[in-house]
């Protein structure tokens, strides 16, 4: 069966700013071929929060939100995983920049830590919690999605190795360096640059992830900083959910200098679904985000409020959704720089307040595979795209520290 995209226009009148846009609801009927190849594979996603979703919604309660029913409300649940055949996953752990403001980095980590597990506990036939290459394909024979846990913020280790090391024991297996703050010891893309990249306690944070078998993630850091990390990581780094600047302008998103750079150090970049990084005039309008968050962040420490504040501002900054068309220019565009081995998907789900059109939930990777066919990538392409580039990643991340 051939693709059939039928195209509805649904005219939005947003009055802010007298500005007008017209809104594409897109529906790609995914043909049994690209059923066939889909299901062949399985999806890796490098970046889903919800276990910060069940935090603020649910206080952080499986009985409170049943993610074994159907959730509407939120993007993720068990399933509509099966319906994405979601095979791996990397569940972020993330916590505010602000937290470390607080003294309460470390701890609220801890806490998402603790989510991943209690949720491994709860839906035992479901999810396995895995920590090396070996236990992911153990847990894809038992038809279990593989649980990961990923650092969004290097704020999280309050500056102190042993930190590091205690997250990792605890199944943290990458670290995104900076969120959106600056730190003392790294860069951030969407704050005042301190130290041109990495100084010298991130060059030994990079250093020690090495050693650990953790994965540097650059998602969310300054440009600087990506160089540096590229400098002095002997393992392949990843971006768990970063899209490229080159079809969309944010500083969230990944330069051409730096895919060039992917094939000499083996790294993976993870497409983004967020809409303020993927649609290109989105990107131009979201471009101040992160400095709207981080001042709303400073008036309002309840997160209720922090929230509501957000929810204004985006209403009074209305910008396009974009579609799943803008999500495979992204991933094309990577393979055309990188290589069509270094290329992922890092979703985003229950982390972002838009989504493309035709990537509502976990439920629509099947219709990647259809538009990625329609563009003429193999089965042995697509199956890159969606899981073994992130598997070799990972096991060449574990032979460097093994090496060490």
């Amino acid at each position: 069966m051939s693709e059939r995209i039928r195209v509805l226009i649904v005219l939005l009148w947003c009055q802010t700013s007298l500005e007008l846009f017209a809104q594409t609801q897109v529906m790609v009927d995914v043909s049994d071929q690209a059923q066939r190849i889909h299901r062949s594979t399985f999806v890796f996603d490098g970046h889903n929060d919800l276990p910060y979703t069940l935090r603020k919604e649910a206080s952080s309660s499986f009985t409170k939100m049943d993610i074994a029913k159907d959730q509407p409300a939120i993007h993720t649940d068990i399933p509509r995983l099966r319906k994405g055949n979601v095979g791996a996953q990397y569940w972020s752990v993330y916590v505010p920049a602000s937290t470390a403001y607080r003294g309460e980095a470390l701890s609220q980590t801890l806490e998402q830590i603790e989510i991943v597990h209690a949720m491994m506990k709860k839906y035992p036939e479901t999810f396995a919690l895995t920590k090396t290459y070996q236990e992911i394909i153990k847990a894809r024979k038992q038809g279990k999605i593989a649980s990961l846990i990923g650092v969004e913020g290097g704020h999280s280790i309050e500056d102190s190795m042993a930190n590091l090391h205690r997250l990792f024991k605890l199944g943290a297996r990458y670290m995104t360096l900076t969120h959106s703050d600056t730190l003392a010891w790294a860069d951030s893309a969407t704050d005042d640059s301190r130290h041109q990249g990495l100084n010298e306690f991130g060059v030994a944070v990079v250093q020690e992830m090495n050693s650990l078998g953790m994965i540097v993630d650059l998602s969310h850091v300054s440009e600087a900083t990506m160089h540096d990390a590229l400098d002095i990581s002997e393992a392949p780094i990843m971006f768990s959910h970063s899209s490229a600047r080159s079809v969309a302008d944010h500083v969230r998103n990944v330069p051409d200098a730096v895919l060039k750079r992917m094939a000499d150090n083996g790294g993976i970049v993870m497409v983004n679904f967020f809409s303020g990084f993927v649609d290109p005039e989105a990107a131009k309008i979201m471009s101040n985000m992160f400095d709207v968050s981080r001042e709303l962040r400073m008036k309002y420490e309840d997160d209720e409020q922090y929230s509501a504040a957000m929810t204004r501002w985006r209403a009074a900054n209305p910008y396009p959704p974009g579609t799943i068309h803008d999500v495979v220019d992204h991933i094309e565009h990577i393979i055309k720089v990188a290589g069509i081995d270094h290329v992922g998907i890092g979703s985003d789900y229950d982390g972002v307040s838009k989504l493309p059109l035709g990537l509502e939930d976990v439920s629509t990777y099947p219709r990647i595979t259809q538009l990625l066919l329609d563009r003429g990538f193999s089965k042995r392409d697509i199956d890159k795209i969606m899981s073994a580039n992130m598997m070799r990643v990972i096991r060449q991340v574990e032979r460097v520290a093994r090496n060490r």
